[in-house]
């Protein structure tokens, strides 16, 4: 439940492109804005971010890096921390080392979540430039407690990939560029409804907890959805797949969670960190059986070493052709390597 004390809450989430389309959207706040604005932009997990120093040369407003119970303040700017979740609560936020969702600490998802669960139709989400899809799960969470709903402007994102997959998860009404957003934001932060007893759904509540490191439903066994037969790419623990509306999403029995388009990039990495070290296995294989040839040779032993060099040479082959397949990831499947006929060609 909101308390009747908590500003309206703006929530912003930002990826690749995300620092310019954050700079101009928060020139253009003006210094009386009456909500609290938080921002999370994907952030490397070491080292300290300058995204606050940033933003705060642009802001009319205060801009600070979060910190553990900060309270929910109109005219103030929250930014996210390195290796964090930003969780909002009831009148302030709480930082958390909780599970990674599509493989990032903050995620978008999980502040955007938090907010509708606490903050309902008091709050407005906003989805700038970014690859892949972190925020569409979040945008359907801040869509069905009422909120708002704006994403950068396709042509506008220097990456559109996370503005679109937004768009296309949940009910999206304002598509504008970032140059715009605060003008929009200030008409819709001006109509806020009153704060509102009415309570998030089971879902909501449980992931948001995750996430907060509630400790009864990070030792609870049942984890919502149905099993994926996918393995998680954090963990290798299985995923649970829940659907929302038309988006489908997975959850692992530990909390990582993943939108399509990120669980779908973690298994090229990971299929990509396996065909590597095959390579590997088979250009230590060519070396060890090109000298063990050798030794065979040096002593007259023809057939052996021979027998030798043809092992080697079909070693050389298959990481050649595991090399190809390195190479055409991503590309698409007309530009794969048709494996059936090196092997052939292989001999």
């Amino acid at each position: 439940m909101a308390s009747v004390q908590a500003p309206p809450v703006v929530v912003v989430g930002a990826s690749a492109g995300g620092v310019e389309a954050l700079r101009e959207f928060v020139s253009n706040l003006p210094a009386d804005f009456p909500a609290c604005v938080l921002v999370v932009l994907h952030l490397p997990a070491r080292g300290s971010s300058a995204l606050p120093a940033i933003l705060d040369r642009a802001c009319p407003l205060r801009v600070q890096a979060a910190s553990e119970g900060d309270r929910l303040e109109p005219g103030l700017v929250l930014v996210g921390v390195p290796d964090h979740h930003m969780v909002v609560l009831s009148e302030s936020i709480s930082l958390t080392r909780g599970p990674h969702e599509n493989g990032h600490r903050p995620a978008i998802d999980v502040l955007f979540r938090s907010a509708a669960r606490h903050h309902g139709g008091r709050v407005s989400a906003v989805v700038l430039s970014g690859a892949l899809d972190d925020g569409a799960a979040g945008a359907i969470a801040v869509q069905r407690r009422g909120g708002n709903l704006i994403v950068q402007d396709f042509d506008d994102a220097l990456y559109d990939a996370m503005p679109r997959a937004a768009a296309a998860a949940a009910e999206v009404e304002h598509v504008v560029p970032a140059a715009k957003i605060a003008q929009l934001l200030g008409e819709l932060v001006a109509s806020s409804p009153e704060p509102s007893a009415s309570s998030a759904g089971e879902l909501m509540t449980r992931e948001t907890e995750l996430a907060d490191m509630d400790a009864d439903e990070l030792h609870d066994p049942d984890r919502p959805g149905v099993p994926a037969g996918l393995g998680c790419p954090s963990c290798d623990g299985a995923l649970f797949q829940i659907e929302e509306g038309s988006l489908i999403r997975f959850r692992c029995r530990v909390g990582h969670a993943w939108s399509p388009e990120s669980l779908l990039e973690q298994q090229t990495l990971a299929l990509e960190g396996a065909l590597w070290m095959a390579i590997r296995a088979l250009e230590e294989k060519v070396a060890l059986v090109s000298e063990l040839g050798q030794r065979a040779a040096d002593r007259g032993f023809g057939r052996t070493a021979s027998r030798f060099s043809e092992t080697a040479d079909g070693a050389r082959e298959s990481a050649e052709m595991v090399r190809r397949l390195v190479t055409s990831l991503g590309a698409g499947e007309s530009a794969l390597p048709d494996v059936a006929e090196s092997t052939t060609d292989g001999g």
